[in-house]
């Protein structure tokens, strides 16, 4: 197997993980493996706490892993190796041939990608001055700090991170692939008094784009609004989503999507491809190669070059998402999602429309502004009924007119009927990634007509 530039420089290392796969692939193949996968990742991280307006904890760290999968017989092992060291990995060979000689095979199982492919880069995925950020971390987090307290916050507390990640990839199946990556993510919860709050979060992947201090005055000026909040009214309500909370929802539609959870009874998609799933203001994207985008990456699990697919455009579901197995199972072609057994969105981008938060306000006759939102569960995935519980601002619109804070409700619906009432998009997308949201998602607010709101207490 031909070997690149950057992985020869690799092998110039004791132990490297270019070889050490290397050697991983001969042995299981060897001992009788069909398919083997290993991947290799190196990771340098920090990251910073702080709790009221100070921060309270820095560390750092590095850590190394081998992801390998091996398919035997159709039997699947996927086991994790820590230590790169020859004496463990031998240890692993040797686990994974006594998993495998007593695993059930999985009849559905029809392969891995055939390689070699080609790769092109990504822009915006690495950034030196993220990589090199160092202590600077700490003064761009105290700017922030200060923002909020200049804007009226009592207290701030959150997180800041920065990645820098290397990858490597090496299947039986001729595909050799490398990556590289950085990521600064921060999250930010303010209090103006003991309940009235407001968060907000950014993340990128270069420093250029990554705004800490705005996040920051935002999550202020949503504290400062939500103070004195009245008990909410259960009922029928339309809704403005913030991109954050929407980000939520949306999350799970793109899940939703996989074909994994279809046919796992774990989504409302199954049986509707080609149909009407939205109003015509639903265009939903997933797409690994997005520039700047927090998991984009050129290659999925199995090593396929990542691409754009259209999950869902003007309402209808056009497209399930596939590994190279499910698709051949399904006569159809790999969407480049690979989860070698789950296939995942890696970036989900709700499509702009032309609205601004103050146009959207004047629709709306009674109902509300939802700014955040946590604990998201589903009483049935097959139906998509769920519900969430609104936190930080939430503030009561009345004949076009934000009239104050209301606290104590809970969304208690369902995620088609979501999608089908949505009646608005707006025009500013912001990218959310966190807690909640582990899929990063970019979305504007959005205006979803006629959503169920029942009572809860935090």
């Amino acid at each position: 197997m031909k070997k690149t530039a950057a992985s020869a420089g690799m092998e110039t290392k004791e132990n490297n993980p270019a070889s050490i796969a290397a050697y991983l692939v001969r042995q299981l193949k060897g001992k009788g493996a069909d398919d083997v996968v290993v991947s290799a990742g190196t990771e340098e991280a920090t990251q910073l706490k702080f709790s009221n307006s100070t921060i309270s904890t820095t560390q750092s760290w590095h850590s190394e892993k081998l992801n390998v999968f091996v398919a035997i017989d159709r039997k699947l092992v996927g086991t994790s190796i820590r230590s790169l060291g020859k004496p463990a990995v031998d240890d692993a060979v040797s686990k994974i041939l006594k998993f495998a000689a007593a695993a059930v095979p999985n009849k559905e199982y029809m392969g891995i990608a055939e390689g070699p492919f080609s790769y092109k880069e990504i822009p915006e995925t690495y950034d030196r001055a993220v990589a090199e950020l160092g202590d600077r971390a700490v003064d761009l987090l105290n700017g922030a700090i200060n923002v909020a307290k200049r804007n009226g916050a009592a207290r701030a507390a959150g997180i800041f991170e920065t990645t820098v990640s290397n990858s490597y990839l090496l299947t039986s199946n001729g595909v050799e692939a490398e990556d590289r990556g950085t990521k600064a993510y921060f999250s930010m919860r303010v209090f103006v008094d003991k309940y009235a709050s407001g968060h907000h979060i950014c993340n990128s992947r270069v420093l250029r784009k990554f705004t800490p201090e705005a996040s920051a005055e935002r999550a202020a000026t949503i504290a400062k609004q939500a103070v004195n909040p009245m008990p909410g009214v259960p009922g029928n309500y339309d809704v403005i989503f913030s991109p954050l909370p929407f980000a939520n929802i949306i999350e799970s539609v793109g899940k939703a999507a996989s074909i994994f959870n279809v046919e796992s009874k774990l989504s409302c998609f199954a049986g509707k491809l080609g149909k009407k799933v939205g109003s015509d203001n639903v265009t939903l994207v997933d797409d690994g190669t997005l520039p700047n985008g927090f998991d984009s990456v050129k290659f999925d699990e199995e090593g396929v070059p990542t691409q754009k697919n259209v999950i869902i455009e003007d309402g209808t579901l056009k497209k399930y998402l596939h590994n190279t197995s499910t698709a051949r199972r399904h006569k159809t072609k790999t969407t480049a999602n690979a989860g070698i057994v789950t296939p995942n969105p890696f970036n989900l981008v709700f499509e702009n429309g032309n609205f601004n938060k103050e146009e959207m306000i004047r629709q709306v006759k009674r109902g509300l502004i939802v700014t955040n939102v946590w604990y998201t569960r589903f009483q049935n995935y097959e139906s998509g009924d769920f519900s969430t519980i609104p936190r930080d601002g939430m503030f009561l619109i009345e004949n076009g007119r934000v009239t104050g804070p209301v606290k104590e409700l809970r969304i208690s619906d369902n995620l088609i009927r979501i999608l089908q009432n949505t009646a608005a998009v707006g025009k500013e997308p912001e990218p959310v990634f966190g807690w909640e949201v582990e899929v990063p998602t970019i979305t504007p607010a959005v205006l979803v007509k006629d959503v169920r709101l029942t009572k809860s207490v935090e």
